[in-house]
């Protein structure tokens, strides 16, 4: 297993500590910024990590193959273990840079530091944390209770137009039905005649050649 210092056991090799950061423990009473704490957790995350994935765990898993190489296991392990380092302290740097996180950090320093001198409640005027909340977050609600509602009538207004559409379509579908039926009616009171009539006129061209 590696030890805090970054040894590995059976490698021979030791990992590089953090640049300029020092896992020691401080003195009470020490005030520590935000940045250093936050790479200190990082540094400690990767000795913890490296210390449970160690080079006797990796050879018990890769254990035929550290047989017929051990040389060769041996240097793969250092690989993986300093790839996997610097990959996750890459993705911890692009985090930062994107959050932003150093001057974040940096001004809650500030203003923590600024507030060690301020013994009235502070941004609290009724020093009761409760009521401060309540007066401060009310009025944000009420607000987004306002859009809100102004959304839904909007939306009530918008499915009325629709219905009204759709109404004014069934109208129109049920006006061309009688349209249709009537003319279906008119049609059918109207074919005993085209009938009658149809049977007629064959008898006239037999009756003209009878007078010629």
């Amino acid at each position: 297993m590696a030890e805090a210092s970054g040894v590995n056991v059976g490698s021979g090799c030791e990992e590089k500590g953090p640049e300029g950061l020092s896992l020691e423990p401080v003195p009470p009473g020490t005030t520590i910024s935000r940045v250093k704490l936050l790479d200190t957790m990082v540094d400690t995350f990767l000795q913890k990590l490296i210390a449970a994935g160690s080079y006797q765990r990796f050879t018990d898993c890769y254990k035929r193959f550290y047989q017929l190489q051990p040389e060769m296991t041996q240097r793969i392990y250092d690989k993986f273990i300093t790839q996997l380092q610097t990959s996750i302290r890459e993705e911890i740097s692009e985090i930062k840079a994107e959050g932003n996180l150093e001057a974040v950090l940096n001004a809650l320093d500030t203003i923590v530091e600024e507030g060690k001198d301020h013994k009235e409640p502070a941004w609290r005027p009724s020093g009761i944390p409760e009521k401060d909340l309540q007066r401060a977050m009310v009025p944000y609600f009420l607000q987004q209770r306002d859009a809100l509602q102004r959304r839904v009538q909007k939306q009530e207004a918008e499915n009325r137009q629709l219905a009204d559409a759709v109404l004014a379509g069934r109208r129109q579908v049920e006006e061309l039905q009688l349209q249709g039926q009537a003319r279906q009616q008119a049609w059918q009171m109207q074919s005993p005649a085209v009938q009658s009539l149809a049977e007629v006129q064959p008898s006239c061209p037999s009756k003209r050649a009878v007078r010629w």
